[in-house]
Order: C-alpha cells, then structure tokens, then sequence
C-alpha cells in the first residue's frame, strides 16, 4: 500500500504562484511514475503533470510552460510549481502514484482557488 498526502492548496490571486506537496508512504518500491491530476466542478479529473523514477517529464498543454514538476526521492516527496496562475487552474488537485503494475494510489486532494 502506498499512502500520498497532499498539501499547499490555497486562495492566490491571478498571475500568482502556489507550490504543491505530496509526501508518500508505504510500499514506494514498486512506484515507477508519480503525478498531478486536477478536477474542476462539473468535469472529469485530468492529468496535469506527470514524473517517472527517472525523472522524465510530462505536461498537459494547458500548463506547459507555467508548471513545473519535481521529485525528491530521498523524502519521497513530489513537487508541482505553478506559476502564472489562471482562474481556469481552480480546481481540485490530487497526487496519484502508480506502480509497475499499473495500479492507481490516491491522495485527498487539495484546493486551488484563483482568482480574478
């Protein structure tokens, strides 16, 4: 099992910047590939960004170039920098890790509200 605990969600204005955490524990051994999903109101979760154990990169178009994604494998911990923030970023971001198998791990979620 592979427990993911999200934080640094908040309220920030437009043109802002907020950087998430998400700090996992458990089972890592077997985690090649960790990300970032965001769900808005009213629409299906999608992938933001996405960071494999060897540190490739991968970005939704609407963020490229304003998130960045990051590890730290040592804390077993993963960043996402976001920067030029837009209202249309507000929404509900989750951390998932996924493993060799294919299998799915979840955090809560944590709020990004921006604002006009």
């Amino acid at each position: 099992q592979v427990q993911l605990v999200e934080s640094g969600g908040g309220l920030v204005q437009a043109g802002g910047s907020l950087r998430l955490s998400c700090a996992a524990s458990g089972t890592m051994f077997s985690i090649n590939a960790m990300g970032w999903y965001r769900q808005a109101p009213g629409k299906q979760r999608e992938l933001v960004a996405r960071i494999t154990s060897i540190g490739s990169t991968m970005y939704s178009d609407s963020v490229k170039g304003r998130f960045t994604i990051s590890r730290d494998n040592a804390k077993n911990t993963v960043y996402l920098q976001m920067n030029s923030l837009k209202p249309e970023d507000t929404a509900v971001y989750f951390c998932n890790a996924r493993n060799t198998y294919g299998m799915d791990y979840w955090g809560k979620g944590t709020l990004v509200t921006v604002s006009y």
